[in-house]
């Protein structure tokens, strides 16, 4: 389990490298997740009775609500899940319940706790794999011995289940003795030396493994209710398996994911994956203002009020099956996000606003904070098109004005139009190298300079008219 043992002023450090001011909501999130560290470090007694402080954060779109949210749950590596709020439907109405995003918390928790413990097992796990690529790079003769192929042997049946329960493949159940004359065990030597001294990584080899298009099914479906009946009828049932010819590199991961499988135990996998997303988990909730009720007048709008309260329990904390058990959601920390335009944080039902305690506001992007986001960040908008030019032998520069220019169009047509923030610019900087996009790929190597005239010339009459900018910008 990760710890999240990093100081208030180092969390808003590393969300400085990827956000753009919100300094305010900056400080809430990193004082929310410090808090977190500290229940940690108390009796169990003191623990149950902390509870987390939930987030609301109110600004329009596009100003850095979700980015923060997400980049905080990488920092302290935390399991997180992004919902929309909107997109939930009360009891009794056709659609996504609520508990489903506890679940798919789970889920990721799960992928998280596997990857961790994979890597414990890993060295182990290789040389597993390298032995399994000894035997299908040269393979020995298969011994006949004649077992009745008739019928059905139950017990054998029986048997072959346990060990599919236990994590071994098709091959391992199915395999039969094998003839290994001195040949081919000096084969399997050098082979193996060779393997270890990674002289043999191009290679191709064909293996057998998991089909990669296998749906889930009644599966999932048994999963989004807590019941796992599908995935028990799918461990007595063998997967379907799939040929596949590949680098010996390749094969190798395949190998060394299905032998990390066999040597963790699935059960203390699966309830620190839980304790896990208990502790340090994240549920971001978007677009929660969609749910507040304008009015009483039709069953759409008291189903808004439903979710609402359909949602409380949960944030309040309540105990939630899924298929890897059951989890208690009283210490996951639940960000609400929303641009409450026509509505206000005071509309929600007031057992709900008691549950968002901390209420952070971000502001609108301003002209300065546009020049920050195309060129300060370790991933900007003005990087990314660079380097992606670049694979066409194409060196491409902005001077400082034209950023500005940039910034300035951003800012204007957002306040004349839709207010959409730091995502005008992915629109703007798409029409402005339109051009060298397309042509860049059959252009001789060369430098290109962006240059204020040249913005202005692309898109500086279309940002000038309000009909075409609300179209095109």
């Amino acid at each position: 389990m990760a710890e999240i043992d990093k100081t208030p002023k180092q969390i808003v450090s590393q969300l400085n490298e990827y956000v753009i001011g919100q300094n305010a909501a900056k400080k809430a999130v990193s004082i929310a997740l410090r808090n977190r560290y500290r229940r940690l470090q108390l009796s169990p007694e003191m623990q149950t009775d902390i509870t987390p402080k939930n987030l609301l954060m109110i600004g329009p779109t596009g100003v850095g609500k979700t980015e923060i949210a997400r980049r905080l749950a990488k920092i302290v590596d935390a399991p997180f899940v992004k919902v929309e709020a909107s997109k939930f439907t009360e009891v009794g109405y056709v659609g996504r319940d609520v508990e489903s995003m506890i679940r798919a918390l789970v889920d990721v928790s799960v992928r998280m706790e596997r990857k961790s413990q994979f890597k414990d097992v890993r060295v182990e796990a290789e040389k597993q794999a390298d032995n399994r690529l000894v035997k299908l790079l040269v393979p020995a003769v298969k011994q006949n011995t004649n077992q009745k192929q008739n019928g059905v042997d139950f017990q054998n049946l029986m048997s072959m289940v346990e060990k599919m329960q236990r994590g071994e493949t098709p091959e391992d159940l199915t395999s039969q003795p094998e003839e290994i004359s001195d040949e081919v065990r000096d084969q399997r030597l050098s082979v193996s030396e060779q393997l270890k001294r990674g002289l043999l990584e191009n290679k191709e080899v064909t293996i057998a493994m998991d089909d990669p298009q296998q749906t889930p099914g009644m599966n999932n479906m048994m999963g989004q209710m807590g019941i796992d009946l599908g995935e028990s009828l799918g461990q007595m049932l063998p997967k379907k398996r799939i040929q596949r010819t590949m680098p010996v590199s390749e094969a190798r991961e395949i190998l060394v994911q299905e032998e990390s499988d066999k040597l963790v135990n699935h059960g203390d996998l699966n309830h620190d994956a839980i304790k896990r997303a208990e502790n340090t988990g994240i549920v971001f909730i978007d677009e929660i203002d969609k749910i507040i009720a304008k009015s009483q007048q039709n069953s759409g709008e008291v189903s808004r009020e439903g979710v609402q309260r359909d949602i409380l329990p949960i944030v309040e904390g309540s105990q939630i099956n899924t298929k890897y058990g059951v989890i208690n959601t009283d210490h996951i920390l639940f960000i609400g996000s929303g641009a409450f335009q026509d509505s206000k944080p005071s509309d929600l039902i007031a057992e709900l606003q008691g549950r968002f305690p901390i209420r952070v506001e971000l502001n609108d992007l301003t002209k300065e904070d546009f020049v920050k986001i195309l060129t300060e960040p370790n991933n900007a908008l003005v990087k990314q098109y660079i380097a992606l030019v670049g694979t066409d032998n194409i060196k491409l520069t902005f001077t400082i004005e034209a950023i500005n220019k940039i910034a300035e169009i951003a800012y204007n047509v957002n306040h004349e139009t839709e207010n959409i923030g730091a995502r005008r610019l992915h629109t703007i900087l798409e029409k402005l190298l339109e051009d060298i996009l397309y042509e860049g790929a059959d252009m001789e190597m060369g430098d290109i300079t962006i240059t204020e005239h040249y913005v202005e010339e692309k898109i500086g009459d279309i940002a000038g008219n309000k009909d075409l900018s609300q179209y095109i910008l």
